[in-house]
């Protein structure tokens, strides 16, 4: 395989741990309406509990199941924080996320932990396509979990709570609860996310989360562009293959000899043009619908 192939190989393959990540953000985001910007931190937790129980001589897959509970814990702390505390969403998940800036380097004990030399969820399965076909597989799984769960009481709940909380209430549901579970459950993938990275790339480093919140939107608003949302199922297949698709345009923007310093921006030009598109297509249709309303008026004003 020649540099480019290698070079896509190797973006799909992270933009399918990433599309983990990019499912929590998209149960935030689209089902419950929450801005959660917990997802910075978490990320990094999950990397700093996998590469702190790898390096102990834990099991990887223990360490991995313990990344999931721990960024669970976190966004159970932001839901409190916001639903006990009346604190603002947006408010929650940045205190949230500084919190665990701090509580990561103590997981850590420093800035960067190496994971090269020890043996990894992802060891036997790093050569070739491999990874990108079990990750790939693992990441619909939870994708079709997630589906089977938004699909469940609660889960209906929890749509219903992002749509309208004041109506559901009225039904003697108690939405408090169902946030704070919603964006559990977000931190906790995007941990296992994270945990995924860590083990992918060989070393967790206490900056990893740093504009993960962004990559997810990008993640979402990309899939949902492309390949639309009319429905659960479809959405959430989307945000999959944006994540992949996210990363295949960094990998290029990269080969065209782009500064990595730059990456941030072209993230934040492909989220303002991804977002502009359904408007742009919106205006666009309405206009036409206008002009044959028109030209509809004049043949009858002629007849």
């Amino acid at each position: 395989m020649d540099g480019v192939g290698l070079a896509m190989l190797k973006s799909a393959e992270l933009g399918v741990l990433y599309a983990i990540m990019a499912l929590g953000v998209y149960l935030t985001f689209r089902i419950l309406d929450f801005p959660d910007l917990t997802v910075d931190g978490s990320f990094t937790t999950g990397a700093a509990i996998v590469a702190l129980s790898i390096t102990s001589g834990m099991s990887p897959w223990l360490g991995t199941l313990l990344a999931f509970v721990g960024g669970g814990i976190a966004g159970m702390i932001t839901g409190i924080i916001h639903t006990k505390g009346k604190i603002n969403a947006l408010l929650s998940g940045i205190l949230m996320m500084i919190a665990l800036h701090s509580i990561n380097l103590r997981i850590m004990g420093k800035a960067n932990i190496g994971l090269m030399q020890k043996e990894t969820l992802l060891t036997p399965i790093s050569h070739g396509f491999t990874l990108l076909i079990v990750m790939g597989a693992f990441a619909m799984l939870i994708k079709f979990g997630l589906d089977w769960f938004l699909r469940t009481e609660i889960g209906l709940s929890l749509r219903a709570t992002g749509n309208n909380s004041r109506m559901i209430r009225s039904f003697g549901v108690h939405t408090d609860n169902t946030i704070i579970l919603g964006v559990s459950l977000s931190n906790a993938l995007v941990a296992l996310s994270g945990a995924l990275v860590a083990q992918s790339q060989g070393f967790a480093d206490i900056q990893s989360g740093v504009g993960m919140i962004v990559v997810g939107l990008a993640s979402v608003i990309i899939g949902e562009a492309i390949f639309g949302h009319r429905t659960i199922l479809r959405a959430t297949f989307a945000v999959v293959l944006g994540a992949v698709l996210y990363r295949i345009i960094i990998a290029i923007a990269l080969r065209l000899q782009m500064n990595a310093t730059d990456l941030k921006l072209l993230t934040s030009i492909i989220v303002i043009v991804a977002l502009t598109i359904p408007m742009i297509r919106k205006t666009l249709h309405q206009r036409r619908a206008s002009r044959l309303r028109a030209f509809q008026t004049i043949e009858k004003g002629g007849e």
